[in-house]
């Protein structure tokens, strides 16, 4: 695991608290990176606690990320302490995450094919309790298509996942705008349209070869 830089004072986070919220842009940006890469160790402490799902640390601590950026954000000093905000923030990022896991996994095995009708056909779980009439080749092939973006995925890197994640909302259900997403990171939107296209293509790319 990475080395993460030590944690603000409370002086510290008052004064660059003081700057997101007083200061020029330049300043006001310069504050939240601040605050965020200072705060990154938090993030990988609470990411520890999901250590024993089946995901990734890396993958739990980019997640997390995008939690604790929403709080520095969205924080004021009327919300108390910024690590206990930001602790609330990134635990429920990554619920999301893996209540949006746990719910894609289910799909997937009522696409599982469970047997074969009279006809030789395979049938699936969904089959059985739907009452109408379903394609089950196309149930099969969603199934293993969630599977392959599963696989593909890995190929991003932490910045390419926390756009691909929030421009699609699968974490959250919830998409969001290039240009909210780069108010977010503080990047332009230009760039976060660069990364994006080069993101989608790094995963067609992959699909095609899974």
């Amino acid at each position: 695991m990475k080395t993460f830089q030590k944690p603000l004072t409370a002086e510290e986070e008052a004064r660059y608290i003081q700057m997101l919220h007083q200061e020029s842009s330049e300043k006001a940006k310069e504050a939240r990176e601040i605050l965020i890469e200072r705060n990154l160790r938090l993030v990988a402490h609470i990411a520890k606690k999901y250590q024993n799902v089946d995901e990734d640390m890396e993958d739990l601590i980019s997640i997390g990320t995008i939690g604790l950026i929403k709080a520095v954000a969205s924080f004021d000093a009327g919300k108390g302490k910024l690590s206990t905000y930001a602790s609330r923030c990134i635990d429920n990022e990554l619920l999301m995450l893996l209540r949006s896991k746990k719910k894609i996994s289910k799909e997937v095995s009522l696409y599982e094919p469970i047997g074969t009708d009279r006809e030789g056909n395979e049938i699936s779980l969904l089959d059985i309790i739907e009452s109408e009439q379903v394609d089950v080749i196309d149930r099969m092939e969603l199934g293993s298509n969630i599977r392959k973006l599963g696989k593909v995925m890995q190929t991003l890197d932490r910045r390419e996942k926390e756009i691909i994640y929030l421009r699609y909302g699968l974490a959250t259900g919830k998409e969001v705008t290039q240009r909210e997403i780069g108010e977010m990171l503080g990047i332009s939107r230009s760039y976060v349209s660069r990364i994006e296209k080069k993101a989608l293509h790094k995963l067609r790319m992959g699909f095609e070869k899974e």
